[in-house]
Parts: structure tokens; C-alpha cells; sequence
């Protein structure tokens, strides 16, 4: 498999020395040993999206939430300290390094709504379709706020999402 058949991780590195660097999530990893700290937390949902700062960042993470249950019909989990997941595939690289990680999921940066989701073929017909956002094709979907996207859409790309997942890795509820 190539590196660009594997889906997306949510990960952007923005910290790096020959030992160790960090993502804008706080996860650290190391050279030669992977060490992630993106795990399930028991950390309330409900609790972290009403400290969000941004009233329509905290408006848009709640009807987020609603969006992503009615497509995965799981409940959401926190993951680390700012992603709420869905579901979770559970992978294992060649080099043995296993893990799991949220199947789909969102974050309400200060910045914009970060959407995590596996990508697919065909996915750049619905990107041109969704509205106004960044990224989305083999990277994490940025978007401002959900009034700039077409909420159809979301939820086909969500489901194209997990279905595409499922193929490459095993897929359970959070």
C-alpha cells in the first residue's frame, strides 16, 4: 500500500528537533519510537464544547455533534484535549507501531472547525460541492463556520468517509 492510499491521520506537525517534536494538539512523538498521547479521555463533551470561547464556534460544535450521531449513530467521545471523535479504527504499520485513533471527528480551533475524516476516491467532487473551506483532500478540512458549507454534503463525505475506513481498518463504536 502506498503512502498516499493511507488515510488521512489527524495530525500537523508544528514542532520539530532530531529527537522528538510535537502537533498543535500537544501529542509527542519520538524519533525511532512512535508515542502518541491522542487517546480517549473520559473528559465530558459537554463540558469542553461550553468552554469554547467563540459563541458561534460553540454554536457550530453542538450542532456538529448532532450531525456526526445522526451519520455514525455513535456517541461522541473527547480524544486528547481538543478532538471530539466518533468511533474508532484500530490500526497496526508494518513496523508494528498499532494504535487507534477517532474514526471521524471535529475540533472547534479558535481559528476555524477542523473536521477529521478518512480520505476517498471521489472525494474532490463533493470538496467542490461542500462550500467555502480549505484542505479536505488527503488532509484535514478546514472550515470557518458551518454556515459556509452545505450540511448535505458533510454527511456524504462522513459516510464515503467510513466506509473507505472500514475497508482499510478494523471500525468500532466510541
Amino acid at each position: 500500500m502506498a503512502l498516499g492510499d493511507l488515510p488521512a491521520l489527524p495530525i500537523d506537525i508544528n514542532f520539530y528537533n532530531d529527537e522528538s517534536w510535537s502537533d498543535f494538539a500537544g501529542r509527542e512523538f519520538s524519533v525511532g519510537k512512535y508515542k502518541t498521547k491522542t487517546k480517549a479521555t473520559p473528559v465530558s463533551v459537554t463540558d469542553f464544547i461550553e468552554s469554547v470561547e467563540n459563541e458561534t464556534r460553540r454554536a457550530d460544535a453542538k450542532t456538529l455533534v448532532k450531525v456526526f450521531k445522526e451519520v455514525t449513530g455513535w456517541k461522541p467521545r473527547m480524544w486528547g484535549p481538543t478532538i471530539i471523535g466518533f468511533g474508532a479504527y484500530h490500526y497496526t504499520y508494518e513496523s508494528g507501531h498499532s494504535g487507534s485513533i477517532c474514526a471521524v471527528g471535529f475540533s472547534p480551533r479558535k481559528a476555524n472547525l477542523v473536521i477529521y475524516a478518512a480520505n476517498f476516491p471521489g472525494v474532490e467532487e463533493l470538496l467542490a460541492r461542500l462550500g467555502k473551506h480549505k484542505g479536505g483532500d488527503k488532509q484535514c478540512l478546514y472550515i470557518n463556520k458551518l454556515a459556509d458549507v452545505q450540511i448535505d454534503v458533510l454527511k456524504e463525505l462522513l459516510k464515503k468517509s467510513l466506509v473507505e475506513l472500514r475497508k482499510q481498518w478494523p471500525v468500532t463504536a466510541s
